[in-house]
């Protein structure tokens, strides 16, 4: 297993990691961790965002794909920093995305607490329990699955 000690992650550190950039990447700091078993993400959510110029321009909401998917970038931070160095960067994808609920609109201004805690893992598959808070408010949770790939398929 990777670094027992470290607990939280930067943006510096979280793009070594993973290969998601702008637009895409969801994760701004990892503000807690423990290998193996679970970690909290943050997601500052801004107005500039692109997504909000179309979702929608009168009230901007968060998607909520785009939530479920900075909950997997959390997951996949986690399941890198569990596996090794000689992880970052690998590409993980989704499998399975079940009981997906959304609560609350998650808007602008909001800061994103993304929890998540491994169900159960086996070699290059993982699979978790997430929640997507602001506060101490539940505003979206899933299970979902990934896999880390050593090379992009073909």
């Amino acid at each position: 297993m990777g670094e027992t000690a470290v607990t939280t992650l930067d943006i510096k550190r979280i793009i070594e990691m993973l290969p998601h950039r702008y637009p895409i990447l969801l994760v701004d700091r990892v503000i807690d961790m423990k290998e193996g078993e679970s970690i909290v993400g943050l997601k500052n959510v801004t107005m500039n965002e692109p997504h909000f110029m179309g979702h929608f321009p009168d009230f901007p909401v968060m998607p909520g794909v785009l939530i479920i998917e900075a909950m997997a970038q959390t997951a996949a931070l986690l399941v890198v920093h569990s596996l090794g160095k000689e992880m970052e960067g690998k590409l993980v994808y989704f499998m399975t995305i079940d009981e997906a609920r959304f609560r609350k609109p998650v808007t602008p201004g909001d800061s994103l607490e993304l929890h998540c805690d491994v169900i159960k893992s086996r070699g290059n598959i993982w699979k978790f329990k997430g929640e997507a808070k602001v506060g101490d408010v539940v505003h979206a949770q899933a299970t979902f699955s990934a896999m880390l790939l050593d090379e992009k398929p073909e």
